[in-house]
């Protein structure tokens, strides 16, 4: 008989430790779920459990030459208690927008811990297991996505730790739950190891650069408290590192490469020479490394070691760039086409490109950087809507970023957005949302959309400068101009030096140690990120680099308000207008009407669109107007109360024999127009006077509020005729639709 021994457990044992920040507890436990991963690590905030795994391939892919490094972040809508979906479709499917930018959040972070030279797949999954809607999973996911790295046996640097900080009235909050952070002014999400920062990624409301020098400071303590604690989990229980292959370095043959390109490389560097010249300079010199080497070295065939360096041609050869362009840069003070590190390329600045048929376009070119931005506004209704694990949330404001290969003389079967264009998208999108009219001033949804048609650094900052030239354009009335930079660094730190480089561009990125945008109004900042190549960075550049961002994005807003200084006054007159109706809520389903009948019909006859809210605030969008004013009429004769002793057109459209007409009037209300009531002699039968269809106009003689009844008059719109005597008093009881009226001359039972 099979069986367990006794005493014993399937469930292996878990490890728990628990770090404190503050009146916060972060708990993680180890050793129980999902042992075949390299490691694996829950991490509980509050009620909030997330699970991040590691796994390393056990050997790189052939080819591979770059650190493959994949973060996946993964919602469940179990976490929060729910059953989300379509209604055909509810296992959760490609993750959305703010999930692919929580894995580049915690990718950014772990990315520069890993060597250069390992080129085993490394995956990392973040799972949220449960959500309460209070304790952030992001920050959770990522410090146990940490320490999951930290104690497997995948060569990494660090430990790293991740807090997010608040400033809400000028406080700093550290972990702000998801309700304080929506009034909050500050919002960032910092990374650091024992030592550095590694990752800042930032939405602020125009906060001045010393509150957030403040805020980098205070998250900058608490993360490192993070780093420091795991650091002691990894001597407790980390697997032992496999060794990171060492970087391929042959000094003699680097000499010679040096002796063959240096001069022509330094010379490409300074001149004032296009992207893809220098670029196709460089390539060049690559690409014919491996034939100079032979030349000096002889041939590889049956040498192991001079096929190897021969391999490794291209990569000697392009480190003798990178390292040029460095020294230039650190010993002379000098860039590409002798750039100086403060410089800023030429902006170009237009703005109604396209037809005004497009609501707002504008051209943004820095340099080789160009982007061409669209602004479209729309109707309420056309809000965004994502649904997910926190319900439907909607978005009146998104921007969309489009990489095309052509943007860098490229070709490629890449034609979809990935998670990059997200990225940068968001970006310029949370560089724009704090200068945004309100809801209330401005009903409009708004969409913007950058096509980089040119690229060669700080794209996603061009993407925003373009973003408000065509707000402003089209009429958008942002409450000040937001302009964005990139600033680069070259460092060495055996000698303690380092240059900030403004305005970046991808030479310098690809060979520098830091990418570093910020986006901003005069008033202050509204955007970070950054990203870096080493293990961190020393305090002193925060403070520098922001200072340096703030003078350059002045310099370039300079020029953007020469194009265009303020928002226009006026919007394209193909851009839609829009009219408010505050109705009574209770009157909300009159509108609508019927399974829709109502709404529908007067969008469909229109042309318009109409948005309602709970509050019974209705939006009408049209780009006629006469198609507005008619629909708002149509709405208001809908809601519309009748009046005693007022005048309506009104149809037909039953007949009740022997008792009166039933009518509709004011845009669908049913009355009753009693058999006594269609004139002042007698009838006898209702079809004498009224039938089906007829089109009439009759006087309210009753409205029954509570009961939503009206009487009419046919024969009180004319003068009661000479000598016929007065009418007997009627009863005072409201009307009775279907079945006549109480009191008044009924004339006995109705006919057969």
């Amino acid at each position: 008989m099979f069986g367990l021994k006794k005493g014993s457990s399937a469930i292996a044992p878990q490890k728990e430790y628990t770090v404190e920040l503050g009146d916060q507890k972060l708990v993680f436990k180890t050793g129980m779920l999902a042992q075949q991963a390299n490691a694996t690590v829950l991490c509980q905030l509050g009620d909030t459990v997330c699970m991040s795994n590691v796994t390393v391939s056990k050997q790189a892919r052939d080819g591979v030459d770059f650190l493959p490094l994949q973060v996946v972040y993964q919602e469940k809508f179990y976490a929060a208690g729910k059953i989300a979906g379509s209604r055909f479709r509810k296992r959760e499917g490609r993750p959305g927008d703010d999930y692919v930018l929580m894995a580049r959040v915690i990718d950014r972070g772990l990315r520069p811990m890993f060597a250069k030279t390992i080129h085993n797949d490394i995956q990392v999954f973040c799972t949220i297991l449960s959500y309460d809607f209070e304790n952030e999973h992001d920050i959770a996911s990522a410090n146990a996505a940490s320490l999951a790295v930290a104690i497997s046996d995948c060569p990494a640097d660090g430990p790293i730790g991740t807090v997010r900080v608040g400033m809400v009235g000028g406080e700093l909050i550290l972990n702000p739950s998801h309700e304080v952070r929506k009034t909050a002014d500050l919002d960032m999400v910092l990374t650091a190891s024992q030592e550095k920062i590694v990752m800042i990624e930032a939405g602020a409301n125009q906060v001045p650069e010393a509150d957030v020098l403040r805020a980098i400071e205070f998250g900058k303590k608490w993360a490192q408290k993070i780093a420091k604690a795991f650091a002691d989990i990894q001597k407790e229980i980390g697997k032992e590192k496999w060794e990171a292959p060492a970087s391929y370095t042959h000094k003699e043959a680097l000499q010679v490469l040096k002796d063959w390109a240096l001069a022509d490389v330094n010379k490409a560097i300074k001149e004032p020479l296009e992207k893809l010249d220098r670029r196709g300079i460089f390539t060049t010199f690559i690409d014919g490394a491996a034939a100079k080497l032979e030349e000096k070295f002889g041939s590889a065939e049956g040498n192991e070691e001079l096929a190897e360096l021969y391999a490794h041609a291209g990569d000697l050869m392009d480190k003798v760039v990178k390292g040029e362009v460095r020294r230039l840069i650190l010993e002379e003070g000098l860039r590409m086409s002798s750039r100086k590190v403060d410089e800023i390329r030429p902006i170009g600045v237009m703005v109604d490109v396209l037809p005004n048929r497009v609501h707002g376009s504008a051209l943004f070119q820095r340099g080789e950087t160009q982007g061409l931005t669209t602004c479209t506004l729309g109707a309420p209704g056309d809000k965004q809507l994502t649904e997910g694990m926190m319900g439907e949330k909607k978005d009146r404001y998104f921007h969309h970023y489009n990489f095309p290969p052509f943007s860098v003389g490229e070709t490629s079967n890449r034609l979809f957005v990935g998670n990059r264009e997200i990225g940068h998208g968001n970006l310029a999108q949370r560089g724009i949302e704090p200068v945004l009219p309100s809801e209330e001033s401005f009903p409009y949804t708004i969409r913007t959309v950058t096509e980089i048609l040119e690229s060669n650094g700080s794209s996603s900052m061009a993407a925003t400068c373009g973003s408000t030239l065509a707000l402003m354009a089209a009429g958008v009335p942002i409450s000040a101009p937001v302009s964005g930079i990139a600033l680069g660094l070259v460092s060495d730190e055996e000698a303690g030096k380092y240059v900030i480089l403004s305005d970046l561009q991808d030479e310098e990125d690809f060979g520098g140690d830091m990418d570093f945008k910020v986006t901003g109004t005069e008033k202050g900042v509204t955007a970070i990120q950054m990203d870096i190549k080493i293990k961190g960075l020393p305090d002193e550049v925060f403070k520098e680099a922001l200072e340096r961002a703030k003078t350059g994005r002045m310099s370039i807003m300079e020029t953007m308000l020469k194009a265009i200084a303020e928002p226009r006054k006026e919007m394209s007159p193909y851009a839609p207008r829009i009219e408010t109706i505050q109705i009574n809520p209770d009157d909300i389903r009159l509108v609508i009407g019927k399974g829709g009948e109502t709404i529908q019909k007067i969008t469909g006859d229109l042309g318009v669109e109409i948005d309602i809210e709970d509050s019974g605030l209705i939006f009408v969008t049209s780009v006629d107007g006469e198609s507005m004013a008619k629909a708002k009429a149509w709405i208001e004769t809908i809601v519309a109360k009748p009046e005693e002793g007022a005048m309506y057109d009104c149809k037909v459209v039953r007949i009740i024999d022997g008792i009166g007409a039933i009518v509709e009037f004011l845009g669908g209300k049913d009355a009753m127009i009693h058999i006594s009531e269609l004139q002042w002699a007698r009838t006898e039968k209702v079809e004498d006077v009224l039938k089906v269809g007829d089109e009439v106009k009759a006087k309210c003689v009753e409205y029954n509020a509570t009961e939503g009844k009206t009487r009419l008059s046919l024969k009180q719109m004319t003068e009661r005729p000479a000598g016929m005597p007065p009418d007997r008093p009627r009863h005072s009881g409201p009307p009775r639709h279907g079945g006549g009226f109480r009191g008044g001359d009924r004339r006995g039972p109705p006919r057969r």
